[in-house]
């Protein structure tokens, strides 16, 4: 750790500072402010040391000079003149702890250890923030289909707003992860992100968990407890799965987003809070509010930027960036790589579950795969089932039965063919079909292999 020690008084400082390099500290010696000032332009101490009463500028001046030039840099003033204004004075401007002549150098050694400790919390700490706004930054959310580029644009335009996002998509979509990279790339990033799955909070703790309570409120509230609300303030709060809320709070959550403040169960005493809200749902919460089920001035209150995922199924771009990007997640560094039928494969597949079922079947075959390629027959079977193979059929085209059950039978060969790795016989066991039948259908196709 690098310590200033400022002090005029010769015999202490060299005494002191003797004692703070014995520690094993890193100790530059200063009898006057000035020499501070002009050292701290090139290089910030960790732990400045200075006495109150000096020539020139005094310890008070010299302390808030150095907090705006190093802010992370731990101050201790001593002086011989205790007083109780003084050491509030020296509080205030940022001093982190006060020191009266005289003093033992167990005292001052005790003190520079918990500046030690403390310093590497907040290193740690930075280092956690650091790491968590790379995980969260636009990169994280990995695709290159146009309906991506337009969710990252919008992020971007409005990351550092204030207003209400509504995040809506399938199960497994990434909704969870969209709301991770909008906090971590706003102005809130360094404030507190609270995280609430609406599905799981029971009906009877819903009010508590998001407003807070008073003591005695109710039975078993033996404290009084701040709620989720008042946990992200300055922040920003994710409600996972907002129809999930009971229709009776919702009017309670509207008032919250439209006061900024909670009012905890069992007072009347409202409390101001400064929170950002992102909701998500896979429901249309219009067709709720038909229902009865969501309230419609609560829905317009939260989508005042909406954001929709589609589903993995209609963005097949955004396959291969994905299947690359979860190989290198979870390879951990082994170059394995899938070959152009696998791949075909899994572009082919409907995706029920979405990235979220992507990424565990790519798990799943990094550590399975024997070599360094992942082929057609290391794709589990389930991965073939013949809705993979059915084409998109919408209301508005003329279906030809005939024309998709011919296209429907050809990418079922095709799997089949792929997933044997060419051998006739595997193939024709995985149709379920004899081989010569296989055969037929082949050359009827056209197909090689």
């Amino acid at each position: 750790m690098k310590i200033f020690l400022a002090e005029d008084e010769r015999i202490l400082r060299v005494s002191l500072a003797d004692e703070l390099r014995d520690a094993g500290y890193q100790v530059f010696e200063f009898a006057e402010a000035s020499g501070v000032l002009q050292k701290i332009a090139e290089e910030s101490p960790d732990l400045l040391i200075t006495d109150i009463r000096m020539p020139g500028i005094d310890g008070l001046e010299l302390l808030e000079k150095v907090k705006q030039i190093s802010p992370d840099t731990f101050v201790v003033v001593m002086t011989a003149y205790t007083s109780v204004d003084t050491a509030i004075k020296a509080l205030k401007l940022g001093a982190y702890d006060y020191l009266s002549k005289p003093f033992r150098n167990e005292e001052i050694l005790h003190l520079t250890q918990r500046v030690a400790e403390l310093r590497d919390i907040k290193q740690d700490n930075k280092r956690l923030q650091t790491q968590v706004s790379e995980k969260f930054d636009f990169s994280s959310f990995a695709g290159e289909s146009e309906s991506v580029n337009k969710i990252f644009d919008l992020i971007k335009s409005v990351a550092h707003s204030n207003a209400s996002v509504l995040i809506t998509g399938e199960t497994g979509t990434g909704k969870e992860m969209l709301a991770n990279i909008i906090h971590y790339n706003s102005n809130r990033s360094s404030k507190p992100f609270v995280k609430v799955s609406c599905a799981i909070l029971a009906r009877e703790v819903f009010e508590s968990e998001l407003f807070g309570h008073e003591k005695g409120a109710f039975t078993g509230a033996e404290k009084s407890r701040k709620g989720r609300f008042e946990a992200a303030d300055k922040g920003t709060i994710y409600l996972d799965d907002i129809d999930d809320v009971p229709l009776e709070l919702q009017v309670k959550l509207l008032r919250v987003l439209q006061e900024q403040e909670v009012e905890p169960v069992g007072t009347t005493q409202a409390v101001k809070v400064d929170v950002r809200v992102v909701a998500s749902t896979k429901y249309d919460l219009k067709n709720q509010i038909a229902q009865g089920k969501f309230r419609d001035d609560l829905y317009y209150r939260l989508n005042v930027i909406p954001i929709h995922i589609p589903p993995l199924r209609e963005r097949k771009d955004d396959i291969k960036v994905l299947v690359n990007r979860f190989l290198r997640e979870f390879s951990q560094g082994k170059p394995l790589q899938i070959n152009p039928d696998a791949l075909g494969i899994l572009e082919n597949y409907k995706w029920p579950g979405n990235v979220r079922e992507l990424r565990n079947l790519m798990e799943r075959l990094v550590l399975t795969t024997a070599g360094n390629q992942i082929t057609a027959a290391d794709i589990p079977a389930e991965f073939l089932r013949p809705d993979s193979a059915l084409p998109e059929l919408t209301e508005s085209q003329q279906w030809n039965l005939e024309e998709i059950l011919t296209n429907t039978e050809i990418k079922l060969l095709q799997a089949a063919i792929a997933r044997s790795g060419g051998n006739k016989t595997k193939a024709a066991k995985l149709l379920n079909i004899p081989l010569s039948t296989f055969r037929t259908k082949a050359e009827k196709h056209g197909l090689d292999f």
